[in-house]
């Protein structure tokens, strides 16, 4: 049945009401699938309405940011006002940071913008803990009745499809059970609100018109999407990411996500894969490889990519689109157990010819003579022309020849290969993801995509990229030399991370699909799992390291450790005893933090009493971290922004500037340093332009003028003079 059409918020509103009654559990997507009008039209009617009740599951409810001082403000309003032009901010949101949430409306999500909702009570208190991959089912039990989704749109040859683009992710995995609850009388709707900014994907992300209910569909309500601004790397961030290019195998899988870790990492790789010459000088004279030489040739390599990698990728990214404009993600995976094995056997390859017909004969994929599904698999990937056509037992080649498919026969078979075969397997992907999200410059770069080129990008359910279960062979074989890079916050000596939530129970993000990837690296054979942190960070103006002895959360248990990787190192702690967990990790933490970590375990009795971290891991200080890195730094490598920005020239100053002076803030020491700075003579003329960026030229109030003086002491104390 097709679904009713609207060009209005209103009348769909009341068309999803008067379909599933005054009790409204709605789930919409993460991230940018959110349709956010239709959204904030059914919020704003449920609030008017106390006879209504609305529940609200979802997760990454996306704004704007919005500085907390009055220099944040200034600094972010015209910058936010740029870069996100007429995006909508989403009306829930803005109750839940007021505390003005209507009685009658719940909001509920499984993972928030990292750190956005810390200390909001009625957020934390209705967050819902869960893997990516339980959320259907936890939507579900909850009584799910309405789906709200952002959809592109298509007409080809007077036929209309449209596309879930960048969320399929939870949709196609409810929809059917939606459907089912339908049948047996529950009042469910789905509902699409169109708006062609989405790049319109096609496979799994595809579906016809009668998927939905309800359709919203008016260019008045198309807004730009939301683009996730790049943040600076500092050397700390790309010393990460160039050990993790270390553990990359040619030939392997990829996941990673977004953020200025997974930038680092993919710059990293990049270097590896175009001037592998200065990669290895860069790792021999940081000493990587008398520390680290024997697990990287054991799990990874330093060698560019000849085969290159395919992607399993719960978010699609910026990173993963460079690394395939980079020559560097370019292996394809294909749908069939028998084709994915020989290729990997390396009995056949891309290229078709008659050894592709003879080692799927032996291997059984195919029969002589030929049956009907047999050449429609071999159509289907490519090896026979799309002209062939299959009637009545007969092969009829483009030439206009109808020939008997039986390969046994040498005339027969050098027929087919002559003037019947494709030259190129067909139908393979680079990447599966479930859902994306990336900068202004991802969504170009989609939506300019020739349709053929954006199939080798497969959107499609998280189930079919998070788990294993729907075709452990074939899963086993795309997956090979799986390699999944995640980041967590804190993580214990005994090797146990903590990702998405503070010791005090605040929740930071969220579980989200970690859990899957790292449990899915111990399932596969090949697959290793890599965290990735820091090994300190200040809080509240102190430093603390974030490898510690114990912590009061836990995202990934200890039995499920793995790799881990600071800007000191890498800890391969898969299957080791504590003791040489313990060592392990001692050896890439922060040696200001070293002892004090030996001497808890030592209490503990979980390592030797006469243990002693080697001299060599005793010097992981960032002055020296960064002097090493300095040199190259100069000579052009390991940029802040190696892939962009969007900010100006004065913005990229008075950022850092601003960054110091919040940091400096933090400690009475450095209260007392910002007072004293404020005392000293200013050069205003250096810092007229910055000034007039963040609109302080003519200050016309006393806190004006005390801003503008903050503002030119950051920038003094940052070199600006």
């Amino acid at each position: 049945m097709q679904p009713l059409v609207f060009d209005d918020l209103d009348s769909c509103v009341q068309a999803i009401i008067a379909r599933v009654g005054k009790r409204l559990v709605v789930g919409t997507p993460l991230g940018i699938g959110k349709p956010n009008h239709l959204v904030n039209a059914l919020y704003r009617r449920v609030a008017r309405d106390p006879s209504l009740r609305l529940t609200i599951m979802t997760a990454l409810s996306l704004e704007r940011p919005v500085g907390k001082s009055e220099l944040e403000k200034r600094f972010l309003e015209p910058f936010a006002q740029r870069v996100f032009g007429d995006y909508p901010e989403l009306a829930y949101m803005q109750a839940l940071h007021t505390g003005s949430l209507p009685a009658n409306i719940e909001i509920s999500e499984f993972y928030f913008k990292s750190g956005g909702l810390l200390g909001n009570a009625c957020a934390q208190q209705h967050y819902v803990s869960s893997n990516y991959t339980h959320v259907v089912r936890d939507m579900l039990a909850a009584g799910v009745n309405v789906i709200l989704q952002m959809v592109a749109k298509q007409e080809h040859q007077g036929r209309l499809s449209y596309s879930l683009s960048g969320n399929p992710d939870l949709t196609l995995d409810i929809l059917p059970q939606l459907r089912a609850a339908e049948k047996t009388g529950r009042k469910i709707a789905i509902v699409g609100l169109v708006n062609n900014h989405l790049p319109f994907m096609p496979g799994d992300a595809q579906v016809a018109p009668e998927f939905f209910d309800l359709v919203v569909d008016n260019p008045a309500y198309a807004h730009h999407l939301f683009g996730v601004p790049a943040l600076a790397i500092d050397p700390i961030e790309h010393m990460i990411g160039l050990y993790a290019s270390t553990l990359i195998r040619d030939g392997g899988t990829l996941q990673v996500g977004i953020g200025s870790l997974g930038d680092a990492f993919v710059y990293a790789t990049q270097l590896r894969h175009a001037d592998n010459a200065r990669y290895r000088q860069v790792l021999e004279t940081l000493g990587v490889q008398p520390k680290f030489g024997e697990l990287i040739t054991r799990l990874g390599g330093m060698d560019g990519f000849k085969t290159g990698l395919y992607a399993g990728s719960e978010m699609f990214s910026d990173g993963l689109l460079h690394l395939y404009r980079s020559g560097i993600l370019k292996r394809q995976v294909y749908d069939h157990e028998v084709l994915q094995k020989l290729l990997n056997e390396g009995k056949i390859s891309e290229s078709i010819g008659a050894e592709t017909l003879t080692a799927l004969l032996s291997a059984g994929a195919i029969h002589s003579p030929l049956s009907a599904e047999d050449a429609a698999f071999l159509r289907r990937f490519g090896i026979l022309r799309p002209d062939v056509r299959y009637d009545n037992g007969s092969l009829m080649l483009p030439d206009g020849t109808r020939v008997a498919p039986d390969l046994e026969d040498r005339a027969v078979f050098t027929q087919i290969v002559h003037n019947g075969l494709g030259t190129r397997l067909a139908n393979g992907v680079l990447l599966h993801g479930a859902f994306f999200l990336g900068s202004n410059w991802f969504y170009e770069a989609l939506l300019g995509m020739p349709e053929p080129e954006r199939r080798l990008f497969a959107m499609t359910a998280v189930s079919k990229v998070n788990e294993l279960f729907s075709d452990v062979e074939l899963e086993q074989r795309q997956h090979r030399h799986s390699r999944f890079l995640n980041i967590c916050m804190k993580m214990t000596l005994l090797g146990a991370a903590a990702s998405d939530t503070l010791a005090s129970g605040q929740v930071v993000s969220g579980v989200g699909g970690q859990y899957n990837f790292v449990a899915m690296a111990h399932a596969l054979q090949q697959g290793r799992s890599i965290l990735m942190l820091k090994s300190a960070r200040r809080e509240h103006g102190r430093l603390v390291s974030n490898i510690l002895w114990d912590y009061g959360q836990c995202t990934i248990p200890r039995h499920l450790r793995d790799v881990v990787i600071t800007e000191y190192g890498i800890a391969d702690i898969r299957g080791r005893q504590d003791w040489e967990t313990i060592a392990a990790l001692l050896n890439i933490s922060d040696s200001r933090f070293q002892q004090q970590l030996l001497a808890e375990a030592k209490r503990a009795g979980k390592i030797m009493s006469d243990y002693r971290i080697p001299e060599v891991f005793r010097e992981n200080l960032p002055d020296r971290l960064r002097a090493g890195l300095r040199p190259f730094q100069t000579a052009g490598l390991f940029p802040d922004f190696p892939f962009g920005h969007e900010f100006t020239p004065e913005e990229l100053v008075l950022g850092k500037a601003l960054t110091g002076l919040k940091n400096r803030s933090g400690t009475v020491a450095g209260k007392l340093g910002i007072a004293l700075n404020l005392l000293k003579p200013q050069n205003l003329r250096a810092a007229r332009p910055y000034l007039k960026r963040m609109a302080l030229v003519r200050p016309a109030s006393f806190k004006e003028k005390l801003l503008a003086r903050l503002v030119t002491a950051a920038l003094a104390a940052d070199g600006v003079k």
